[in-house]
């Protein structure tokens, strides 16, 4: 069986350029006023400031601008609302990005939800969420956004597949488990306390892993011929799917560095983008 790697970094660099371009012609449009994605860090988490410069970098390689805001890990849920208040306000900002996780003493559901909708390039409010879950226009959250369009990319067409998520978060496995329901996918959520989940992963024409744990899922659970998305990353390179000998074995498979992450950060570039459009359609 020939196994198609869905190798997002390339597929993210390639649309950098058309990016850049947009950019390029929005600016002759508006008196050369630079796109602004706002990025609020709380604490000092190391990992964060990372994935903060990153963002930084991605937009400043298309011609977009980040603005970053970091407040003390001793901040409470107040000082971080009124951060995004006066994001919300900033007409320069046309995208704000909370970073997750945000210190235990901040009420991050309350955060994410104060994030008004026409910002919400992350995808992480629960308006943006509804409208997007009913099929209606909203930013979807980045990342199963950005799986979504791998697959599209490579000419994945998930209608009538049987798809498991493993992981329910609300910024990743509920959201991409919409994302493939609107797709005509038939979806079935699990998570680490699913009964027989190596059962439930065995029936899968579609597998994501999206736990947050390395190697949960093993090898030998996923059947022949199945696409594998590994939306996990942990320490030492490897991903929440345990890889030994799928290439052999599946139809499609994404490499764990570099298959869904750069794809994250490439549909948050994208989606800011589309919200300076809009404002100035």
């Amino acid at each position: 069986m020939t196994c198609i790697l869905l190798d997002g970094k390339s597929v993210a660099a390639a649309n950098e350029e058309a990016l850049r371009q947009r950019v390029f012609a929005l600016k002759a449009r508006n008196g050369e006023r630079t796109p602004i994605l706002a990025t609020l860090l709380v604490g000092d988490d190391p990992s964060s400031a990372t994935y903060m410069r990153m963002k930084g970098n991605a937009c400043r390689r298309v011609g977009m601008d980040s603005r970053v805001v970091t407040l003390d890990a001793r901040a409470t849920t107040a000082d971080v609302l009124r951060e995004i208040d006066a994001l919300n306000a900033d007409e320069q900002v046309h995208g704000i990005l909370l970073q997750h996780p945000v210190p235990a003493q901040v009420d991050e559901r309350q955060c994410f939800d104060r994030i008004a909708i026409r910002k919400d390039v992350d995808g992480v409010t629960s308006h943006g969420f509804g409208r997007m879950a009913l099929g209606q226009p909203a930013f979807g959250s980045a990342t199963p956004a950005g799986i979504m369009r791998l697959f599209a990319h490579y000419g994945i067409d998930v209608a009538g597949k049987r798809a498991v998520v493993v992981g329910r978060s609300p910024i990743l496995g509920k959201p991409l488990a919409m994302m493939l329901l609107n797709a005509d996918a038939t979806v079935t959520v699990c998570h680490s306390k699913t009964a027989s989940l190596a059962d439930e992963v065995r029936r899968a024409e579609v597998i994501v892993g999206a736990v947050g744990r390395p190697r949960f899922i093993r090898s030998n659970w996923i059947r022949d011929g199945a696409i594998v998305i590994d939306a996990g990353y942990h320490e030492g390179g490897v991903g929440d799917i345990e890889t030994e000998g799928l290439f052999e074995r599946c139809a499609a498979l994404t490499p764990v560095p570099g298959g869904v992450g750069p794809m994250t950060i490439s549909t948050l570039i994208s989606q800011t983008l589309e919200a300076v459009e809009r404002v100035a359609a």
